[in-house]
């Protein structure tokens, strides 16, 4: 396994592009599946999760090619509607193949579903909205299967916000006979690039970005081409990477109104966004420290367009040098804090209690040989290794591939003392 070495104490500076969103990608791919005909996406990052998916669709008969940042999807050759434990067990966004598998042919079989460890996220919402629809599941031998000679639409109300199983209804519904509405929906924005692909694949969505989404299913949907979002995370991460070393970034491709909720956090913390203009008319920010410094701040992770639950880890790294008290509540999963115990091998001061961690800001970290645990606290560990004293060895960096792509190659160009190295 490779391993990251990081040394840290350099404040990052230059300019950066961000990358097309893992979290819009992932159900955008899933959702080719449903077209008569080819399917082109642009700007998708070369992550493993990415690679994950096409591998899956692959394995179904779909035709992909991978060129650049760009994904050619032909499902015409489509021959097995099943995703396998060996390939699910990876990713838990493999879930997202059964709605369009179900609504288009009728039947699907696809294993529970793998991933990060961390936190109880089961699929029944997924399920117990597909029945509404009128599928008929039956869990064997670790595999869901579904069945419905078409599904036709209802009414949905999810009992919580789920981000998951509003993208697997969205693709279900929009090829169900007559109109489906979805209660309680996600708004987050990569459900929003997920509506607006089906859209133009020829299914009438409304209320996209709000609580209740409207879908009028059609009997076929057509292949499309179409462009995926910049990645909110991926940028709130660089934003925290400028502030929490006291550097000074301009990042293009920048979703400013996606960003939101996490850049109102972080300037309350010290750090300073400027939306700047572009000659070629994307959306850039210039992200750095305020003179003042960093501040303690208190924060509640929540659906959009709350604090995302995905910004949490990251957060936390840049509070364990603010000085005073923080407090952060997990509001998503009460035990996302995998990342803890490591950030206090580096010295961080935090207790937690239930879903809430305290932190007690320090002047500094020191580095120290830690491991990475999921995708997002991998990231919060390479933002502390950035501004820790001496060397930090960061384990288990596949974590961090799954959604970041090449992320020490774009620090490393901003000035980072950072290098891939093998175990």
């Amino acid at each position: 396994m490779d391993q990251f070495v990081i040394v840290g104490g350099v404040p990052l500076r230059g300019e950066i592009e961000v990358g097309g969103s893992k979290n819009a990608a992932l159900p955008m791919l899933a959702a080719a599946l449903l077209a008569d005909g080819c399917t082109t996406i642009r700007n998708v990052p070369r992550l493993r999760d990415v690679q994950s998916m096409l591998a899956l669709l692959e394995s179904m008969g779909v035709q992909s090619r991978y060129s650049g940042h760009t994904v050619v999807l032909d499902s015409s050759t489509l021959r097995l509607a099943e995703a396998p434990y060996e390939l699910v067990r990876k990713m838990r966004a493999s879930i997202y193949v059964l709605g369009p598998l179900l609504a288009r042919f009728g039947y699907a079989r696809v294993s529970l579903p793998g991933g990060c460890a961390w936190g109880p996220r089961p699929i029944d919402l997924h399920l117990r909205g597909l029945e509404a629809l009128g599928a008929r599941i039956a869990l064997r031998h670790g595999y869901v299967e579904a069945r419905a000679e078409r599904l036709r639409g209802s009414r949905i109300v999810l009992d919580v916000v789920s981000v998951g199983a509003t993208a697997n209804l969205l693709m279900a519904a929009s090829l169900a006979a007559g109109t489906t509405v979805i209660e309680n929906a996600a708004r987050e924005p990569h459900i929003v690039a997920l509506g607006e692909m089906l859209r133009a694949m020829g299914a009438p969505i409304d209320g996209l970005g709000t609580h209740t989404i409207t879908i009028e299913g059609q009997s076929s949907l057509r292949g499309v081409e179409v462009n995926n979002r910049p990645d909110y995370i991926e940028a709130g991460t660089l934003a925290v990477a400028a502030v929490i070393t006291g550097g000074d970034l301009h990042l293009t491709s920048f979703p400013l109104e996606d960003c939101r909720p996490s850049l109102a956090v972080l300037e309350e913390a010290g750090g300073v966004i400027e939306p700047l203009k572009s000659a070629a008319g994307e959306s850039k920010v210039r992200v750095r420290r305020a003179a003042a410094g960093l501040r303690a701040v208190s924060l509640t992770t929540a659906p959009h367009p709350g604090f995302p639950t995905d910004m949490q880890a990251q957060m936390m790294a840049l509070l364990t040098i603010a000085p005073g008290t923080s407090l952060i509540t997990e509001g998503i999963y009460a035990d996302r804090f995998s990342h803890v115990p490591e950030l206090r091998r580096m010295g961080a001061e935090i207790a937690l209690r239930s879903n809430v961690a305290v932190i007690q800001g320090r002047p500094g970290l020191a580095g120290a040989p830690v491991m990475a645990t999921d995708l997002r606290a991998s990231a919060a560990m390479v933002l502390a290794a950035l501004v820790a004293e001496g060397e930090t060895r960061i384990r288990r960096v596949y974590h961090i591939d799954r959604g970041y792509e090449a992320i020490e190659k774009k620090l490393a160009r901003l000035g980072a003392r950072i290098q891939r190295v093998q175990e």
